[in-house]
């Protein structure tokens, strides 16, 4: 008698324990996803830039894009895929706002590898790298 009143209490006693423990994990997966991205504005980052090879235009980016060398998106492994920023052009100044939508190579030291258009609005297509500053800018429209 005493082995199937503790089945009847114990096993959706267990359940609600296993629900409860699902959902904390759960909420705080969000929260920690919403704090990385408010910890990330304001955040500034120095180093080298490039920009993609051509061969990359019209494959799929990490975030799903589909990867566009006329847009102004950018490859950044420091910060959060959608995440918008300012990068100047340590040499002359020249600043753009691209969106990070993909990733570099783990191996690679670089910052950010920039699309062909954003390259060009900071004048380094010539000389192939260039030495930026990166800021991450709230959200917004740009």
């Amino acid at each position: 008698m005493n082995n199937s009143i503790s089945k009847i209490f114990l096993l959706p006693l267990l359940k609600c324990i296993l629900m409860l423990l699902l959902l904390m994990s759960f909420s705080r997966s969000i929260l920690a996803q919403k704090q990385s991205k408010k910890q990330t504005v304001g955040k500034v980052l120095y180093g080298q830039a490039s920009f993609y090879a051509n061969k990359f235009h019209g494959r799929k980016t990490a975030s799903g894009e589909i990867f566009n060398q006329t847009k102004f998106t950018c490859a950044c492994n420091a910060l959060p895929l959608g995440t918008w920023v300012r990068v100047t052009n340590l040499k002359n100044n020249k600043s753009v706002i691209v969106k990070v939508n993909d990733r570099i190579h783990p191996k690679v030291r670089r910052v950010v590898d920039l699309t062909i258009a954003a390259a060009q609005k900071l004048g380094f297509v010539k000389s192939g790298l260039t030495r930026v500053k990166v800021e991450v800018l709230p959200k917004g429209k740009y």
